[in-house]
């Protein structure tokens, strides 16, 4: 009797502590407050993104890729989180002369990189670059977050965040939106 509860609550110690991903130990993630999700699918229909049905959302295609933008518009920009999620066909590696390009790309826009680390998201081989700057009357920090889906196509997912207040809850809730992504293939 006493070995089997025993094991009954190692098994629910087990399935309750959920490993979290890298992403969500990196930046020390609570659980998201996103409620009311709503499936959005890219115009090409390779991927899909689930995201809060109040915010609002723009549609963009062309020949080589498809993105979902959306925020928040109902609170303040210093409040909410700005997310751009692309599909690319297209090569990525994450090399040496990737990283420099990324580099140069952001400090021609005043930005610095604060952070990068390779990780796994999706399943696939992917990459998060954190960079920090001013945009107008604002400070300002970004993450970009590449993820390799194959040789032909990647996902490049835009984070943005304005001011100072709750950056890091603000980071981690947009990357429980990214974490759902579907792909399409």
């Amino acid at each position: 009797m006493r070995t089997s509860i025993l094991i009954l609550f190692t098994i629910l110690l087990y399935f309750s502590c959920k490993k979290q991903s890298e992403v969500h130990e990196a930046f020390n993630c609570n659980s998201s407050t996103f409620k009311n999700l709503e499936e959005v699918e890219g115009l090409k229909n390779m991927f899909s993104v689930k995201l809060p049905e109040n915010w609002k959302i723009n549609l963009y295609q062309d020949e080589i890729q498809s993105s979902i933008f959306a925020a928040d518009t109902t609170i303040q920009l210093t409040e909410t989180v700005l997310l751009d999620v692309t599909f690319i066909n297209n090569n990525v590696n994450f090399d040496d002369a990737f990283m420099l390009d990324q580099e140069q790309d952001n400090l021609a826009r005043s930005l610095v990189k604060t952070k990068s680390k390779k990780i796994t998201l999706l399943e696939k081989p992917s990459i998060y670059i954190i960079y920090k700057g001013n945009k107008g009357q604002f400070n300002y920090q970004t993450c970009h977050v590449f993820i390799k889906i194959n040789e032909q196509n990647f996902i490049f997912a835009k984070i943005e965040v304005y001011g100072d207040s709750i950056v890091n809850q603000r980071f981690c809730n947009a990357f429980s939106l990214i974490e759902n992504l579907k792909i399409h293939q």
